[in-house]
């Protein structure tokens, strides 16, 4: 996640754990994992990527919309090492590699843009291919969406069964007959 999400971990945190002060030991405490290279995801002008900035490449996006969202990253001239591509670059491909590619590229910005552009056509085709896979049969992925669904009903139900339990709200059992 990244780290503008984490006072939403921290919160559901805090909740928890006085619930389980007072009622004892049923939530599971969340713990916010923000890998420190990645707290931010940056967007194409170098801001944090966002919808409502317009900085965003899709997870989903052709091959053209990728290039020409990485054509338009803006490029600083700090070092001869564009910061944002880099930025960007680090999230699918190791730094170890990128090092060196963007030392033997340095000043070469049209070119490190098209390398970002071929690994992250890489990276997002697959996920387009199985989004149009899911698209031709809406059924079946409704049906998948339906049974994860229940799945989780199931597990969140248990779990209110135990926190109505401890707390001593258990209506149903109120007004079952014995």
């Amino acid at each position: 996640m990244g780290a503008d999400q984490k006072q939403h971990v921290e919160i559901a945190r805090d909740i928890a754990e006085k619930f389980n002060n007072i009622y004892g030991n049923i939530f599971k405490l969340p713990d916010a994992m923000i890998l420190k290279d990645v707290a931010v995801v940056p967007g194409t002008d170098g801001r944090k990527m966002s919808k409502s900035y317009n900085n965003t490449i899709s997870l989903f996006a052709e091959y053209e919309e990728i290039k020409k969202a990485v054509m338009s990253i803006v490029t600083d001239s700090g070092e001869g090492i564009p910061k944002n591509v880099y930025a960007i670059h680090r999230l699918v491909r190791s730094e170890n590699e990128l090092e060196k590619i963007y030392k033997e590229k340095t000043g070469k910005y049209k070119e490190l843009k098209e390398l970002l552009i071929e690994d992250l056509e890489k990276f997002i085709a697959p996920l387009r291919e199985r989004r149009k896979e899911f698209a031709k049969d809406i059924p079946k992925a409704l049906a998948l969406l339906k049974t994860g669904g229940e799945k989780a009903k199931k597990i969140a139900s248990k779990k209110m069964e135990e926190v109505r339990e401890k707390i001593g709200v258990n209506v149903y059992e109120k007004y079952e007959t014995h």
